[in-house]
């Protein structure tokens, strides 16, 4: 049994997220149905290293398998990207070894968001329309959490995990003419974490919300404060590092 490392890329508008789900729609079953062709119809599962939501894209996204095959690698890669949707491409199929794991051998993750200013209606699905904002009030409020803190204030509450503390390398906006990018580098990241510091942060932006709220919810995680959720449609996986 051999290992095998994907790079991949996929518009996610019409999935359900990444990972497996019974009566919907995934991108994990995409591929595992794609990879049961080549195995006499049986099932190969796939595991991803990030379990990105519904609606959200990437460009960078990475995922292992094993399977027995005579294929060499670019075989492999054409058979697969053969038996896939338009919506998902694979750029890259290598062998590994057995050690490395999608998910928990990654050290950091790249997401982008992106935003517009200004109405672009070919952008819709892949950027949220958020009118004219105050950039430097949101640049205050990325620099705020760089750094290791506890991000219970900006996530889905997930009772399987031990703790909520993430280690941020980088967080920034980036103004550009009418589009608005911002990006995050983290060790890990909890359920619509991006989403809702994006959210928020936008919301600071527009003078919706305070600075000093936002170090609030820094300092004293919890579920008592007001957050903001951003809507999927703008959010990228743009890379995975090991």
């Amino acid at each position: 049994m051999q290992r095998y490392k994907l790079l991949l890329q996929y518009d996610g508008s019409n999935f359900c997220g990444w990972q497996s789900q019974k009566n919907d729609r995934t991108v994990q079953v995409e591929i595992e149905r794609a990879l049961s062709v080549l195995n006499h119809g049986k099932r190969v599962a796939v595991v991803g290293a990030g379990r990105t939501d519904s609606g959200v894209h990437a460009t960078g996204q990475v995922a292992h398998f094993e399977l027995n095959t005579k294929l060499s690698e670019s075989d492999l890669l054409r058979a697969i990207n053969g038996n896939l949707p338009a919506d998902i491409r694979v750029d890259d199929c290598s062998a590994t070894s057995m050690d490395f794991h999608a998910r928990f051998s990654a050290i950091k993750r790249i997401y982008q968001y992106k935003c517009r200013t200004e109405e672009y209606l070919l952008d819709r699905h892949y950027s949220w329309l958020i009118g004219k904002v105050d950039i430097e009030r949101m640049s205050k409020a990325a620099g705020m959490i760089i750094g290791e803190h506890d991000f219970t204030s900006f996530c889905k509450i997930n009772p399987e995990l031990e703790h909520n503390n993430c280690l941020i390398y980088h967080s920034s906006w980036n103004l550009k003419g009418p589009i608005v990018n911002y990006k995050v580098i983290a060790n890990r990241f909890l359920h619509h974490m991006v989403r809702y510091l994006v959210g928020t942060m936008v919301a600071i932006g527009r003078h919706q919300s305070g600075l000093k709220q936002f170090e609030e919810m820094i300092l004293n995680p919890g579920k008592e404060h007001k957050i903001y959720r951003a809507p999927a449609n703008g959010l990228i996986l743009k890379e995975v590092i090991y």
